[in-house]
C-alpha cells in the first residue's frame, strides 16, 4: 500500500490528504504504512541520531545481552537540543500526516524517541504498547516509526492487527523485560511471541524514509537484529490530536517522566514540552 498525496492550492496554502485505503487500515488495523515519504530527512535524521549517541540525555537507555552483542541504544525527549530533530518535527509534513491519519483538527507533538539496534543486537524489542507508559491521553494518537536503514521483514517491527480496539491496558515494561512498575495492578501482556499463530500479526519490509504508522493503544515488537553487518536506526515522532489531556498517576513512574510540567491530572496537554504542530486551515 502506497502514500497518495493530494495537494490543494488555496490562498497559497497547503493541503495533504492521504489515500482513503492508508486511513481506513489505520483505523481498522491500529497500524500502516507510508512508503518513501521521507526520503528528503534520512540524512538530517542520521546526523540528529549520530548527535544524540555523542551526547545522551540522562534518562538514555543502552542495554546489551549477556553475549555481548550488540547495543540496543533508546532515549528520548532531545528535540529542543538537536537541531536537526526540531528542523524535522517543524518542517517536514510528518504534523500534517498526523493529522489525517487521527482525523485531527490540530496535531501537537509529545515527544521525539530513537532506537537504534547495532548489528548482533539479540535483544527483542518486548511486545507492549505504548500508552500505558504514558502520563497522557486522548482519543487521537499516532506514532511515526521511520527507519533510517533497511529493514527487511525479519527484522521489521510487528504489529497486532486491530489490538487497539480491545479496551486493554497491559503493565509497560523496560525494554530488557523488567517492569517499569513493580506493584500497578495492571494485566500481564499475552504471551504473543509463543502463540503467533493466535493474532493477525501485520509488519513491512522498509527502506529509509518509509514510515509506519500506529495508534499508541496498538500491541507492537520487534525482533533483535541478527545481521552481522547492518544496523537498524529508526527515529519516532508520537503525536497527540484534538483533547490530549495531561495525566497524573500517583506513584507511578511514567516514560518520559516529565518531571518539570506542572499541569494537573485532567489538564488539557499544553506548554512549552508540547508545543501545537499543526492547525487546520480547511473546517
Amino acid at each position: 500500500m502506497r502514500l497518495r498525496i493530494n495537494v490543494v492550492d488555496q490562498e497559497h496554502k497547503m493541503k495533504l490528504e492521504l489515500d482513503p485505503n492508508t486511513l481506513l487500515q489505520f483505523q481498522n488495523e491500529g497500524a500502516t504504512v507510508l512508503r518513501g515519504f521521507f526520503v528528503d530527512w534520512v540524512e538530517t535524521l542520521r546526523d540528529g541520531i549520530a548527535a544524540n549517541i555523542a551526547n545522551p540525555n540522562p534518562n538514555a537507555r543502552i542495554y546489551q545481552s549477556d553475549d555481548g552483542g550488540g547495543r540496543f541504544f533508546v532515549d528520548y525527549c532531545s528535540w529542543q537540543r538537536i537541531p536537526q530533530y526540531r528542523d524535522f518535527i517543524f518542517n517536514s509534513l510528518a504534523a500534517e500526516i498526523g493529522a489525517n491519519l487521527m482525523n485531527s483538527k490540530k496535531v501537537q507533538l509529545f515527544h521525539e524517541h530513537i532506537l537504534v539496534k547495532e548489528a548482533q543486537t539479540s535483544l527483542a524489542t518486548p511486545w507492549h504498547h505504548d500508552m500505558p507508559y504514558y502520563c497522557v491521553d486522548g482519543p487521537k494518537t499516532v506514532s511515526l516509526w521511520i527507519p533510517l536503514d533497511e529493514v527487511p521483514r525479519k527484522r521489521t517491527l510487528e504489529f497486532v492487527s486491530g489490538s487497539h480496539q480491545w479496551g486493554k491496558s497491559y503493565r509497560p515494561q523496560r525494554f530488557n523485560g523488567q517492569p517499569l512498575n513493580e506493584s500497578d495492578a495492571l494485566e500481564d501482556i499475552p504471551d504473543i511471541s509463543a502463540n503467533r499463530d493466535d493474532y493477525n500479526i501485520i509488519g513491512w519490509d522498509l527502506m529509509p524514509g518509509d514510515a509506519v504508522a500506529f495508534d499508541y493503544r496498538t500491541l507492537h515488537g520487534a525482533p533483535a537484529n541478527h545481521s552481522t553487518s547492518s544496523q537498524r536506526r529508526a527515529f519516532s515522532l508520537r503525536l497527540v490530536g484534538d483533547d490530549a489531556r495531561f495525566v497524573r498517576k500517583q506513584d507511578i513512574v511514567t516514560s518520559p517522566p516529565f518531571n518539570q510540567v506542572t499541569l494537573q491530572h485532567g489538564d488539557p496537554l499544553k506548554g512549552d514540552e508540547f508545543p501545537l504542530l499543526y492547525q487546520s486551515q480547511y473546517d
